[in-house]
C-alpha cells in the first residue's frame, strides 16, 4: 500500500479521464488521480487525496463522498455497489468536459463544400455569360411560334479581328466581307424526343426575302443575321427562337483553350487549300487543325455535303469536351475555356441564361449520341442557276417531311429520315 493513502484507497470508486485527449484518440480511463487542469473555481485538493481522500465533514460522510464499498455483516464479504447517480458530493472532482470540437469542425467543412458546389459552377457560368457578344439578330414577324426551341447556329468566315499572324497560323487567307461557312438548325423538343441537329448546305438555292433566289449564304452577306434568320424561317417554316454565331478566330481559340478535341476521322483527308493532312483514325486536333478539318471541301468526294458532316462532328466534339469533367473540374482549364467560349460566341440580344444552358446541353446530347444529326435532304449538288453558278437543290418532298416533323415537335419522326441518310452516305463512301 502506498504511503500516505487510506487503507481503502484502492477500492475507491470513480473514474478519471485525461482532460485533453490526444488527437484522434478516444478518452481513456486512467488509474490514479484525475489529470484536470487548474481552473478558476475548481479545487483539486490533491493534498487531501494523498492524505486520505476528501473530508466532507467526518467519517460518517463516506457515502456522500462517493465511496463504493459497503460493509456487510461480520463474516461476509463486502458488497460492492455502483454509486447512485446524482449530483457529485461537495468537494468531489468535476466531470470531464464534453468536447465537441471535431463535430463543429466537420460542420464547417461540410458547409464549405456545399458553398463550393454552388459557387464554382455559378462563377464559371457568369464568366462565360459576361464574355458573350450580342447582336440584334431576330427580326419582327415571321412564322408563328412553333413547339420546342429552335436555334439557328451559324459559323461565319469573317476575318475581322484576326491579326496577320493569326491569319497565317489559321490559313484563312485575305478574303474580305462576311459569309457563312456553317448553317445549322438545332431543335430541342418540349417532350421526350431526341434533340435534332440539321445542317443546311451553304450553297442551297433558296428564295431570299426581297432579293429573289440565290445561295443561302448570300443572305448573310447581303443583310447580316436578320436576313439570314428570315430566309431560314421562310424556307423551313420553323420559328427561330435563338441565334448563335461563331467566327474563325474564336472557333480555333476555344479548341486550344480546352486542350484540343478528339476526332475520329473515317478517311484520310489532305486539302492544300485548308492546309490539313490528317490520317484515318481517332486523334486529337488543335485549334488550327480542327478549323481546317471543318472547312475543307475540295478534297472530299462528297464536296459540300461531306463538309457539313464534318462541321457537325467538330462542333459536337467541342461541346462534349467543354462540358466534360476533365475541363469543368480543373479550374485553370475551366475558366479560360469559359472566357474563350463566351468571347467566341455571338448571340441574339434576347438570349436568356436558361436559353444558353439549354443550347449547351443540347449540343452535348448530340455529341454523346443522344441526339439525331443529319443534313437537309438534297436532290443534287450540281444545280445550274442563272445568277449563282452551281448550287445545291433540296429534295423538296423529303425536306418538307423533315421540317413538318420539327414544326410539330415530333422529333421521333425524324429517326427514319436520319437512318436512311446515314445508310446512303455509307454506300457512297464505303464506310
Amino acid at each position: 500500500m502506498s504511503e500516505g493513502l487510506p487503507p481503502d484507497a484502492d477500492e475507491r470508486s470513480g473514474r478519471t479521464y485525461r482532460s485533453r485527449p490526444r488527437l484522434f484518440r478516444r478518452r481513456q480511463e486512467l488509474a490514479g488521480p484525475p489529470f484536470l487542469p487548474q481552473r478558476r473555481g475548481t479545487q483539486l485538493r490533491q493534498a487531501e487525496y494523498a492524505g486520505g481522500g476528501p473530508r466532507v465533514g467526518g467519517p460518517g460522510d463516506a457515502a456522500a463522498a462517493g465511496s463504493a464499498v459497503l460493509r456487510g455483516p461480520a463474516g461476509r464479504e463486502p458488497e460492492r455497489r455502483s454509486p447512485t447517480p446524482g449530483p457529485p458530493p461537495p468537494g468531489a472532482y468535476p466531470p470531464p468536459p464534453v468536447r465537441r470540437r471535431s463535430r463543429v469542425r466537420w460542420r464547417w467543412i461540410t458547409l464549405a463544400l456545399a458553398l463550393l458546389l454552388v459557387v464554382y459552377p455559378l462563377l464559371l457560368f457568369v464568366t462565360a455569360w459576361t464574355s458573350l457578344n450580342r447582336v440584334d439578330a431576330l427580326p419582327a414577324g415571321g412564322p408563328a411560334p412553333t413547339p420546342g426551341r429552335t436555334y439557328l447556329v451559324v459559323g461565319s468566315d469573317s476575318r475581322s479581328g484576326l491579326t496577320a499572324a493569326e491569319r497565317r497560323r489559321l490559313h484563312t487567307g485575305q478574303a474580305g466581307g462576311q459569309r457563312t461557312d456553317t448553317i445549322m438548325v438545332l431543335h430541342v423538343p418540349d417532350g421526350g424526343g431526341p434533340t435534332v441537329l440539321v445542317s443546311v448546305p451553304r450553297d442551297s438555292y433558296v428564295a431570299i426575302p426581297g432579293h429573289g433566289k440565290n445561295k443561302i449564304n448570300a443572305a448573310y452577306a447581303i443583310g447580316g443575321p436578320q436576313l439570314l434568320v428570315r430566309t431560314v424561317e421562310q424556307a423551313t417554316g420553323l420559328h427561330i427562337d435563338s441565334y448563335v454565331e461563331t467566327g474563325l478566330g474564336g472557333y480555333a481559340q476555344l479548341v486550344d483553350s480546352i486542350g484540343g478535341i478528339d476526332v475520329c476521322v473515317k478517311h484520310a483527308l489532305k486539302d492544300s487549300k485548308a492546309h490539313i493532312d490528317v490520317k484515318a483514325g481517332c486523334q486529337t486536333f488543335d485549334g488550327a487543325t480542327a478549323l481546317g478539318y471543318a472547312r475543307a471541301r475540295y478534297s472530299d468526294p462528297r464536296g459540300d455535303l461531306g463538309r457539313v458532316d464534318r462541321q457537325r462532328q467538330v462542333l459536337a466534339a467541342i461541346a462534349g469536351k467543354t462540358l466534360s469533367p476533365s475541363v469543368l473540374l480543373v479550374p485553370w482549364r475551366a475558366f479560360p475555356a469559359a472566357a474563350s467560349g463566351g468571347s467566341a460566341l455571338t448571340v441574339d440580344s434576347g438570349m436568356s441564361p436558361l436559353g444558353l444552358l439549354a443550347f449547351m446541353q443540347a449540343m452535348r446530347a448530340v455529341a454523346g449520341g443522344g441526339g439525331l444529326s443529319l443534313t437537309v435532304p438534297v436532290a443534287t449538288t450540281g444545280l445550274q442557276t442563272p445568277n449563282a453558278g452551281v448550287a445545291v437543290q433540296w429534295n423538296t418532298p423529303q425536306a418538307n417531311r423533315l421540317f413538318a416533323a420539327l414544326r410539330a415537335d415530333d422529333t421521333d419522326a425524324v429517326r427514319p429520315i436520319a437512318a436512311a441518310q446515314q445508310a446512303a452516305q455509307q454506300k457512297v463512301t464505303g464506310a
